[in-house]
């Protein structure tokens, strides 16, 4: 390489450079720095009239992790982001396949479909779930009409998974697509030339080819709806408190920084798990 080349490609290098520092400093500015302040608070210490000092840290409020209160949180806001991803693979496999499997023009229109829901706010997509689950909503009308009575579901943790299904459902939707999509035909062909009936050759190809997809369709939709907060927070009830409406609680009502910040350091950790488990099946399918 001449000494123009290398020129060319440190001024481009140096081009670069400058278009990255925007979102390089917006980055450290929204991301990184609040990251840090929540990992500093985390070790801090409360004082007995509830203010926050940052000088003797401690590890008290990873501590608190661990009481029943806590454990018990944790518990119900797995198990009910697992209900709510396993919910999401049952509705979405079958409409992603018909998706892909359509014609281009069609494909198109349904993905339109899938996407309108996001030109919405989330808050209010979710106060229009809280309606229709309500006493006077349409569903519970519809009930009482054909002699069931009323309708009483808001406010319990159906509610809860049914309204985190709707607000996540496209995130499982989009990433099954795309595997299905450029998944390769031939060899589910092959399986059938081989007298495998449809559901075998679903089970043994379509299904093993697809599993890229359905692991980041679920880690998309498992970790929102871990902590998810806006959803419990208006569709929930007192016996629905989930982390993200127990991590808000601490840094409002009980004013309790640290312990708060551990619980979000918890969480943030779980997600970048996720996030890592995530690229290692990408990396292995390619």
């Amino acid at each position: 390489m001449t000494s123009l080349d290398h020129a060319a490609a440190h001024s481009q290098a140096r081009k670069g450079r400058l278009l990255a520092t925007p979102a390089g400093l917006y980055i450290v500015l929204f991301f990184i720095v609040p990251l840090l302040i929540i990992l500093a608070y985390s070790f801090a210490t409360r004082t007995a009239t509830g203010r926050t000092e940052l000088s003797g840290w401690n590890l008290e409020s990873y501590d608190k992790l661990f009481t029943g209160l806590v454990m018990r949180t944790v518990w119900r806001s797995f198990w009910m982001a697992a209900v709510t991803t396993v919910m999401c693979l049952i509705v979405a496999y079958p409409f992603a396949y018909y998706l892909a499997t359509r014609a281009a023009k069609v494909r198109n229109v349904l993905l339109v479909l899938v996407m309108i829901p996001f030109w919405t706010n989330g808050l209010i997509r979710i106060f229009a779930i809280r309606f229709m689950l309500g006493s006077d909503g349409p569903i519970s009308q519809a009930s009482e009409s054909l002699g069931f009575g009323e309708f009483r579901i808001l406010f319990t943790p159906t509610a809860v998974v049914l309204g985190m299904l709707y607000s996540f459902l496209t995130f499982m939707i989009l990433p099954l697509y795309v595997a299905i999509e450029r998944m390769d035909w031939k060899l589910v062909e092959a399986a059938r030339d081989l007298y495998a009936d449809g559901f075998t050759a679903f089970r043994k190809v379509t299904l093993p080819l697809t599993k890229s997809g359905i692991i980041a369709g679920s880690i998309l939709v498992f970790v929102p709806s871990f902590g998810s907060y806006v959803v419990p927070e208006i569709l929930g009830g007192a016996k629905t408190l989930l982390l993200g409406s127990y991590i808000a609680r601490q840094f409002g009502q009980a004013r309790n920084f640290p312990f708060g910040a551990a619980l979000s350091v918890v969480l943030i950790v779980a997600m970048l798990i996720a996030v890592v488990i995530n690229q290692r099946t990408e990396a292995s399918e390619l």
